[in-house]
């Protein structure tokens, strides 16, 4: 019995994982390293697909050092790059976890806009208007992650 089988393309995956403390400068770093690292993977300084991840993992990390720290812990960057299926290059997961499970931000649909003048609570809005998807997920051990993903399209 002979069967014919749609061709695929090989699915890749790279990825990068990192620790950092739970400082504003923590954050920094993270941002920083993202985007070295996503040049290293092809994904140009400067392109769309680096400034919005950049943003992205700022802003996750930020909140990461600011409302996830706990005392002596550190934070998570994880990227994921993975080909797609035919009509997608990849694509392009951030998660940034920490290690304070009882403080969760609001999911995704759930984020409320701060007032005018006010001094935060925009790196929400930002990263639900820019990722393609994300979400709040519990973490073992104890804790949360924050993933954010952006399809990366031909």
């Amino acid at each position: 019995m002979e069967t014919s089988l749609t061709p695929q393309r090989p699915v890749t995956e790279r990825q990068f994982v990192q620790r950092f403390s739970a400082t504003p400068r923590g954050a920094r770093l993270a941002r920083r390293l993202a985007v070295h690292q996503l040049h290293a993977w092809g994904v140009a300084y400067r392109s769309d697909v680096s400034d919005t991840a950049a943003l992205l993992v700022a802003e996750l990390a930020a909140n990461a050092a600011t409302h996830g720290r706990v005392p002596g812990r550190d934070f998570e960057l994880r990227l994921s790059l993975a080909e797609g299926a035919p009509d997608l290059l990849g694509t392009l997961r951030i998660d940034v976890s920490d290690t304070r499970g009882e403080c969760r931000p609001p999911g995704p649909g759930q984020v409320v806009k701060p007032p005018p003048g006010s001094d935060g609570g925009r790196g929400l809005v930002l990263v639900e208007a820019l990722a393609d998807r994300w979400a709040v997920l519990e973490r073992v051990p104890p804790g949360k992650t924050v993933r954010a993903e952006l399809d990366l399209l031909y």
